[in-house]
C-alpha cells in the first residue's frame, strides 16, 4: 500500500506523523478490552460472510441463531444485565459489544440486538424482579429466544394508536390478548418466524372497560418448537436484505396470560382489577415507558457508523492500490486517491465518520450515566432521549451514503458479490428506518429543542407541541432554546465584534462552531415565529405543524451537526500533543468546514457568508483533502476492521 506524499500537498506543510497503534486507543477508549473480545469472535465465525449466499434460506437461519448463541457463551452480548444473573453490569459496555459487532455480518448483529437488546432490554427495563428471576438467566445465555412485539401493520412509528388489545379479565386473573383486525398483527417481528419462544407484546390494555394506554406483556409463542393455541405465526419470507434474522407476523386470538405476565415497573393491576400506576398521567407514563428502550436507538447508530468504516476501509485501501490514467509524463499510472475527485469522495465521509464516533462516544456515556443512576435528573433522561435520536438519524443516513459513494468509488469491481458492498447495502438499508424512522426522530429532536425539554415534554404530542410553544411569547421561546446566547459569547472569543463571520480564521474551532450554532438557533427561531404566526392566525395546529414540518427537521439536522461537531472539537482538546492530534485536527476542521459548504446558500442567504468567503472554504476543504491524503491508509487502519471482515479480496490484496 502506497502512503507516499502526493506530489500536490502544499508546499511548505510539514505531514504529522500518524501513529496508528495509539490512534486505535484513543478510538476504542475505555472499552478496548470487550471491543478485543468482539473482534476476535468476528473472526472465529468469519466464515458467516460467504455461509451468508452459499447457505439456503433456512440453513442461514440456523446457522445465524448458533452463532449468536455461541457468541453469547464468551459474554459479549450480555454486558448489559445485571451480575447476578450472568450479565456484565455495564451498560456502555454492552453498546461498545453491539457497535464493534457491525464490522460482521449484519444479520447476527441484528438477531443479537433483537434477543438481548429489544427483548431482553424490555424484560429488564418494564420488568420487576418476577420478571428478572424467571426469564433472565436462560436469556442472557441464548436458551431462551424471544420477541419484541410492538409494530404492526397499520402503525409502526405511533405506538400510542396500536391495535392489539390486552383485556383483564378478573375472575381469571388472567389478561386476554386479541388481534383487533388485519392492521393490528404484529409485523416485521424478528425472531417470530423461527426461534421466539416468548414474545414482549405491547398492546391497549383495558381494565373494567377502561382503556389504560399501550402496556407491555410476556406472551408464549412457542412450546417445545411448535407455535402454542390461539397464536397465529406467518413468515415475512425474503427481504432485501438481512436474511439471517427470522421476521414474522403474529396474531393473538383470545391468547390467555396470567395476571404476573404484565411487565410491571409503572403499573399493574390487582387480582381484584385495580389499575395502579405510580405515575398518574397516561402520556408520561407512556413516554416513560418507552424512553427506558433508548439504547436500542444508541445502538443502531453506533452500528452505522461502524459499517461506514468497513465500507471506507475497503474504498480508501482499493484508491492506494488502484492506478487508473498516466498522469502528466509519467510512464506509471495514477493512484486513485492522488486524484482530487477522489479525495474528495472519500476523505470528508472519513471525517465525518470520526466526528460521528466521537459523538457516540459523548451519547454512550450519556446512556451509561442515565441507566447507571449516575444521572438521576429527569432533564438529563430528555435531553438523552433527543439526543439519541437526533444521532440515531445522522448516524444511519451517513451510513446509506457512504456504502453507496464507496461502492461507485471502487467502480465494476465493488458490485461484485464476493466483495462486502452488496451484503452491506442490502443489510443496512434499513437501519433508517427501524429503531424509529429518521424522520420522525427528527420531529422528536425538533420537539425537545422547542420545549427546551421542560417537565410536559414526555406529555406533548404533535398538538400538544405546537399549542405549548405558540402559548409562550416568541422571544420567550427563542430565550429558553438559545443555549449559548451566541452573539454576546463569539464578540468574547472571536476577533472582528459583529463582524466576527467575516474577520475569524477559517480554521479557528471557535469560528466553526458559532456558524453551526447561528444557523441552529435562526432556524429555531424562525420556526417558533411560524408556529405561533399560524395559530395567531386561529388556523388548526395541526395544519400549521404540518406545514413547517420541513423546517422542523432542518433545525432539528442542524443541531445535531453542530452536536457533533462540538463532541470532536471537545475530544480534541483533551488529547496531548503530537501526530495524532495534529492528524485529527485536520479531520476535524475537514468536517466542520464540509459541513458549512454542504449548506453553504443558508448561510448566505442569511448573510453570514460573502461569496469570498465561501469560496475561501471550498479551497481550504480541497486544501485539507490533500493533506489528508497521506494519512488516509493511517486512519482508516485505526478503526480496527478485522481484515477477515473486509471481505474484498480484489479490492483490498
Amino acid at each position: 500500500m502506497s502512503t507516499d506524499r502526493t506530489p500536490t500537498a502544499p508546499a511548505g506543510y510539514v505531514q504529522p506523523e500518524l501513529d496508528v497503534r495509539a490512534l486505535a486507543e484513543v478510538l476504542d477508549g475505555e472499552y478496548a478490552e470487550i471491543r478485543d473480545l468482539v473482534r476476535t469472535n468476528l473472526v472465529t465465525y468469519a466464515s458467516v460472510l460467504e455461509e451468508a449466499e452459499e447457505l439456503g434460506f433456512d440453513a442461514y437461519r440456523e446457522r445465524v441463531r448458533d452463532i449468536v448463541v455461541e457468541m453469547a457463551a464468551t459474554g459479549q452480548t450480555g454486558m448489559g444485565f445485571p451480575k447476578r444473573y450472568g450479565g456484565g453490569g455495564d451498560v456502555g459496555a454492552s453498546i461498545a459489544a453491539f457497535e464493534t459487532a457491525a464490522f460482521g455480518d449484519l444479520s447476527v448483529l441484528v438477531k443479537t440486538g433483537v434477543q438481548f437488546g429489544l427483548f431482553g432490554g424490555a424484560i429488564l427495563h418494564l420488568g420487576t424482579e418476577r420478571h428478572h428471576d424467571t426469564y433472565l438467566p436462560d436469556l442472557i445465555t441464548g436458551k431462551l429466544m424471544g420477541c419484541f412485539a410492538m409494530t404492526e401493520t397499520g402503525h409502526g412509528s405511533n405506538v400510542q394508536a396500536l391495535g392489539t388489545i390486552a383485556r383483564y379479565d378478573a375472575a381469571a386473573q388472567e389478561f386476554v390478548i386479541t388481534t383487533e383486525g388485519d392492521q393490528a398483527r404484529k409485523d416485521y417481528i424478528g425472531n417470530a418466524a423461527r426461534h421466539g419462544e416468548l414474545a414482549v407484546v405491547f398492546a391497549q390494555l383495558e381494565v373494567g372497560g377502561q382503556s389504560e394506554g399501550v402496556h407491555a406483556f410476556v406472551v408464549p409463542i412457542r412450546s417445545g418448537g411448535e407455535v402454542v393455541p390461539g397464536v397465529d405465526i406467518e413468515d415475512d419470507g425474503r427481504k432485501m436484505g438481512l436474511n439471517g434474522v427470522d421476521n414474522g407476523r403474529i396474531r393473538f386470538d383470545g391468547v390467555r396470560v396470567p395476571r404476573e405476565a404484565l411487565l410491571n415497573r409503572f403499573a399493574d393491576v390487582t387480582p381484584e382489577g385495580v389499575y395502579k400506576s405510580t405515575i398518574d398521567n397516561p402520556d408520561r407514563r407512556f413516554f416513560t415507558m418507552l424512553g427506558t428502550l433508548v439504547q436500542g436507538r444508541v445502538s443502531v447508530g453506533g452500528a452505522g457508523v461502524n459499517t461506514a468504516k468497513v465500507a471506507l476501509t475497503v474504498a480508501t485501501k482499493y484508491a492506494l492500490r488502484r492506478r487508473q490514467f498516466a498522469a502528466g509524463s509519467q510512464e506509471e499510472e495514477q493512484l486513485l486517491l492522488d486524484y482530487g475527485l477522489h479525495q474528495r469522495r472519500l476523505l470528508p465521509l472519513i471525517a465525518q465518520t470520526y466526528a460521528l464516533h466521537f459523538a457516540q462516544d459523548v451519547l454512550r456515556a450519556q446512556l451509561h450515566n442515565v441507566f447507571s443512576g449516575l444521572e438521576d435528573d429527569p432533564q438529563a433522561r430528555r435531553r438523552l432521549e433527543a439526543r439519541a435520536a437526533g444521532t440515531k438519524a445522522l448516524g444511519t443516513w451517513h451510513a446509506t451514503r457512504v456504502i453507496q459513494e464507496c461502492r461507485e468509488a471502487c467502480g465494476g469491481a465493488g458490485y461484485l458479490a464476493v466483495n462486502r458492498f452488496a451484503a452491506l447495502k442490502a443489510d443496512s438499508d434499513i437501519f433508517t428506518t427501524f429503531e424509529g424512522d429518521n424522520h420522525v426522530l427528527l420531529q422528536l429532536v425538533a420537539k425537545g429543542l422547542l420545549t427546551d425539554y421542560a417537565s410536559e415534554f414526555e406529555d406533548l404530542d404533535q398538538l400538544g407541541m405546537v399549542r405549548y410553544v405558540t402559548g409562550l411569547a416568541v422571544e420567550t421561546v427563542i430565550e429558553k432554546t438559545s443555549a449559548h446566547k451566541l452573539l454576546e459569547r463569539v464578540r468574547d472569543l472571536l476577533p472582528g465584534g459583529d463582524e466576527w463571520d467575516q474577520e475569524a480564521g477559517l480554521l479557528d474551532s471557535e469560528y466553526q462552531l458559532a456558524m453551526l450554532r447561528y444557523r441552529e438557533e435562526h432556524m429555531l427561531a424562525g420556526v417558533a415565529r411560524r408556529l405561533k404566526a399560524g395559530v395567531d392566525r386561529k388556523r388548526d395546529p395541526g395544519a400549521v405543524f404540518s406545514e413547517v414540518q420541513d423546517h422542523v427537521i432542518a433545525v432539528a439536522h442542524a443541531h445535531v451537526e453542530r452536536l457533533v461537531l462540538e463532541a470532536f472539537v471537545e475530544k480534541m482538546r483533551t488529547l496531548p500533543e503530537g501526530g495524532n492530534k495534529v492528524a485529527l485536527g485536520l479531520l476535524c476542521d475537514l468536517y466542520a468546514l464540509s459541513t458549512i459548504e454542504a449548506d453553504r446558500a443558508w448561510f448566505m442567504e442569511h448573510g453570514r457568508l460573502t461569496v469570498q468567503r465561501s469560496k475561501a472554504i471550498t479551497r481550504e476543504v480541497t486544501d485539507l483533502c490533500r493533506k489528508v491524503r497521506p494519512l488516509a491508509g493511517g486512519l482508516v487502519d485505526g478503526w480496527g476492521v478485522p481484515a477477515a471482515m473486509l471481505r474484498a479480496p480484489d479490492l483490498v490484496g
